[in-house]
């Protein structure tokens, strides 16, 4: 028989209940004990809606109220001294790890985030040193097993493999030079083996170990450090699933075949090409397969009979007892139920599945591939026909005005009319900047009161032209806070936009939009990706209102903000019947007519950000090159429409770009801004490694934390910068947007970094 498995759910609750759970024990609002019943109410809709929808294998251990890295982190004691010995109970330190703590005489900033693979969740960085003294605090997979198994239902525990777990963490600032995380292994395994063996003990028959790092090249030389692990593991474990995903395996399989697992799970939806070399690898073993044919990484309705083949393919070279039908990855990407949408044309419901939807994808499919007779089963087979049809004949109508004019782009219009040292000159006649320019990222708090106004103006309680006004004053306090601390280079602060990806796609035909499809981002922030459908053109103006406003009320130079085509595809659900680089082009082209529009309205900056660029990049090497010529290519085509005067930004985040640095140089921006107050200056010494002759501004304070910088920390990052980065070429701005800050967050911050950057320009 087939079994069916699901890799992971996600712990946002239907309703967002964690999130709100989380935010109001922040604010002093809610007790540990309602937290704890807020989680343990999630979990148990997860457990018992998977079992409802006659899943097999249900995992337990993956849900966590911030990361599930953290939790590994938390758990084995890998707690920086940082956040030792300040009073704090076990709770508080890991959400001080998480996002930082500035209260009751603790101030302390957040460990490090990146971004989880090619994904936008973002995990909070272990910190590793040979000082590090592993030890289980306390077994987490077992105890959510537990709980699953109090109410009368079996789960697979999903622990994070020991491997990934440290090639995945960084040096803490006490290790030494050259210090390689994954030499901590013989360290580490003895806790491994420690909660595996109290899985076992507990009656645990199977337990999930992620390996995702096996679908990167460097796992090639970890092959020695696998077989090791596994062989002091397996013993005493479990029954190991041992699982991939994102990616293919390439030539790792070959001593993945050789390793002591009772199980192997791949990523077909992603690397369907793989599937052959896996089972010649393993055929000569007694490892079950585990088949990832139903995406969780999109929303798309899982066309059946292609699953079916890759399915059949695998039975027939090793029977249906070593064949498990499983999600690809974790459905933490995805939407909890599309049965919370409303909205939603009866014909586009039916080309989507969410996470619960999904559940039931695998148990069918499951139930297909073991013979079963029900009609029922038959049923569904032959509904998911029809629907994968007519979603096939409503794909194959394109929009021939959007293809053409893809097909109408010359190699002139990737490119500025002048190189930057002659931009440079122009720009600075125009825009009269002082040395250390101070800016900002672009978004400003969005407070209870916008978020009120928007809501209002949809159900139809206040008109547009009063939507407006209100708009037009919250721009003007913006103005007016920022001309007061003495910015150089303003912004609006959008509060007109509800995300930076959603904003657009609402006025981009191609797109639609869900009601509740919220996806974790990092901790309690959550989006709600737009889903691209069709052909991506722009109607009309979609900032230029509200930044001519704004530039009308100052006379102080205002920057225009945009999201770029590569992070709207990125951040949006794309479509799987084309390629992304047409959808990033055409996207391209429709930013491109609102950059121009922003220029003939008066805006002299425009900043188009791409913090995803790296994101998207492929997770092998071999397939870099293609993905960052077309994502370099759409960024350029989409801002050099403009004259050498008009200056343009981007901005990244929370990116290692020391491997595609030739790309950012390619992008030719004006003047980019990145992160750099969390991770230890390793950008800044990427640029000086590289030279870079356009503009910087680092980011001096991290604003994914409450925390406000001191004085003394602005003055020691903007001292490190200046050591890096030429006076004449350097910005000077935060991390990142400050739209989930508050306001009284929002003015410590920026009054600090204004002071000191102000006695900065004085010396």
């Amino acid at each position: 028989m087939v079994l069916s498995s699901v890799l992971g759910f996600p712990r946002i609750g239907a309703n967002r209940e964690i999130k709100k759970a989380v935010e109001a024990y922040w604010a002093g609002k809610a007790s540990v004990q309602d937290l704890t019943k807020a989680a343990a109410e999630v979990k148990k809709a997860t457990f018992t809606s998977l079992k409802t929808r006659n899943v097999d294998l249900i995992p337990s251990g993956d849900f966590s109220l911030y990361d599930h890295v953290l939790d590994h982190s938390a758990a084995f004691n890998v707690i920086p001294k940082r956040y030792t010995g300040l009073g704090l109970s076990d709770l508080d330190v890991y959400f001080a790890m998480g996002r930082g703590r500035q209260a009751g005489g603790v101030d302390v900033p957040a460990c490090e985030m990146k971004k989880w693979f090619d994904s936008n969740y973002h995990y909070v960085v272990p910190e590793l040193s040979e000082q590090t003294d592993f030890k289980l605090l306390y077994n987490k997979a077992l105890e959510e097993y537990n709980e699953a198994k109090a109410l009368g239902i079996t789960t697979r525990p999903v622990v994070l493999g020991p491997i990934s777990y440290l090639v995945l963490g960084k040096p803490a600032k006490e290790a030494p030079a050259n210090f390689q995380p994954i030499s901590l292994l013989p360290k580490i395994l003895p806790v491994y083996k420690q909660l595996l063996s109290e899985l076992k003990a507990a009656g645990v028959d199977s337990v999930q170990v992620d390996e995702p790092v096996l679908v990167l090249d460097k796992a090639a030389e970890l092959d020695k450090e696998y077989a090791s692990a596994f062989a002091e593991l397996a013993p005493i474990a479990p029954k190991i699933m041992l699982t991939t995903y994102f990616a293919r395996l390439d030539k790792n399989i070959n001593f993945v075949a050789k390793l002591p697992i009772a199980g192997l799970h791949i990523d077909l939806c992603r690397a369907p090409s793989q599937l052959e070399d896996t089972l010649n690898a393993i055929k000569p073993t007694s490892i079950i397969l585990s088949l990832g044919v139903v995406s969780g990484r999109n929303i798309w309705k899982c066309d059946f009979v292609a699953a079916l083949k890759h399915c059949q393919k695998a039975i027939d070279a090793l029977g249906q007892d070593r064949i498990i039908v499983a999600t690809s990855s974790s459905l933490l990407h995805t939407p909890v139920t599309l049965a919370s949408e409303k909205k939603l044309t009866a014909e586009q419901k039916d080309w989507f599945s969410f996470a619960l939807e999904k559940a039931t994808e695998v148990a069918t499919l499951a139930t297909l591939l073991s013979g079963s007779q029900d009609a029922k089963i038959a049923e569904a087979l032959e509904k998911n026909t029809v629907s994968i049809a007519k979603r096939r004949e409503f794909e194959h109508t394109s929009d021939d005005a959007v293809r053409r004019r893809v097909a109408s782009v010359t190699p002139d219009m990737y490119h500025r009319k002048s190189p930057f040292a002659t931009r440079k000159e122009v720009q600075a006649k125009r825009l009269r900047l002082p040395m250390f320019p101070t800016t900002t990222i672009g978004s400003f708090p969005q407070t209870k009161e916008i978020r009120a106004a928007r809501a209002k103006l949809g159900k139809g309680e206040i008109s547009q032209a009063e939507y407006e006004t209100f708009i037009e004053k919250e721009i003007e306090l913006v103005v007016r806070f920022q001309e007061k601390i003495g910015l150089d280079l303003l912004v609006h602060g959008e509060p007109e936009r509800n995300d930076m990806v959603q904003y657009f796609g609402e006025q981009l035909n191609g797109f639609v939009f869900t009601q509740n499809g919220w996806v974790q981002s990092y901790g309690s922030r959550y989006v709600r990706p737009p889903i691209i459908v069709s052909d991506v053109s722009r109607s009309g103006p979609m900032t230029v209102r509200w930044s001519q406003y704004a530039q009308s009320i100052t006379k102080s130079p205002m920057k225009g903000m945009l999201t770029g085509p590569v992070t709207i595809l990125n951040w949006s659900f794309p479509r799987d019947d084309v390629s992304r680089k047409l959808q990033s082009q055409q996207l391209a082209l429709a930013l491109r007519d609102e950059v121009i529009d922003l220029e003939r309205a008066g805006i002299s900056a425009i900043q188009v950000d791409e913090p995803a660029i790296r994101e998207g990049l492929p997770l092998r090497r071999a397939d870099w090159d293609e993905y960052l010529e077309w994502a370099v290519d759409t960024f350029k085509l989409a801002t050099a429409g403009v004259t050498d005067e008009t200056q343009t930004h981007s901005h990244f985040c929370y990116s290692d770009f020391g491997d595609i640095f030739p790309s950012i140089k390619r992008l030719d921006a004006d003047v980019i801004s990145i992160e750099f107050s969390k991770s230890d200056m390793k950008l800044l010494h990427t640029f000086q490694q590289y030279g870079y002759s356009n503009q910087i501004g680092p980011g001096v304070y991290d604003i994914h934390s409450p925390r406000v910088p001191s004085e003394e920390e602005i003055k020691e990052r903007l001292k490190a910068t200046r050591a890096i980065i030429p006076d004449r070429l350097m910005f000077v701005n935060p991390d990142c947007g400050l739209k989930t800050r508050g306001w009284k967050e929002t003015e410590g911050m920026q009054f600090s970094f204004a002071y000191v950057t102000y006695g900065l320009k004085a010396t």
